[in-house]
């Protein structure tokens, strides 16, 4: 049976959020792994507490955490329309650049305490996030808990390193 161009079309408004949110989250992904260097020099010299992760274990947690921020995102978009729509997109992009950001402080800067201001927001961000998704899709929003959850344990771990490397 052959699918109708209406048919075909409607599949591919529905997968557009979703692709976008996945092309967006991976561009956050690449642009925060930019400034990464849990192997550099510098990194390797600070005072690190003894229940930090090893470093094998943050993308391994990462690929999962951003896979649920991208269907979040797509699921969410998919049941808003309007004025509901373009802000919910705004808020996830929002939170993807402050996702980023915070590599950017903490690594680029060489700086933990910049890295907890920046973790601070992007916490602040993510209730924000959740509470604005739920509105519209809860299932969306439980999706993002994990994510937050791990954005508060990098929060104390940065504060961690922070107070550590003065």
């Amino acid at each position: 049976m052959r699918q109708t161009w209406t048919t075909r079309m409607a599949k591919a408004r529905h997968a557009l959020p979703y692709a976008a949110a996945t092309a967006a989250t991976a561009a956050a992904a690449w642009t925060g792994a930019r400034a990464t260097g849990p192997a550099s020099r510098w990194y390797r010299s600070l005072d690190r507490p003894a229940w930090q992760p090893p470093s094998w274990a943050f993308p391994v947690v990462w690929t999962p955490l951003y896979a649920s921020l991208a269907w979040s995102a797509g699921h969410a978009l998919n049941r808003t329309t309007g004025r509901d729509r373009t802000a919910l997109a705004a808020a996830y992009g929002t939170n993807l650049a402050l996702n980023a950001g915070w590599t950017w402080l903490f690594f680029g800067l060489r700086s933990p305490a910049a890295g907890v201001a920046g973790s601070l927001l992007l916490d602040a961000d993510n209730l924000h996030l959740i509470r604005r998704t739920a509105r519209h899709d809860p299932a969306a929003a439980a999706a993002l808990a994990p994510y937050a959850a791990w954005c508060l344990f990098a929060t104390a771990l940065s504060t961690s390193l922070a107070r550590r490397n003065p």
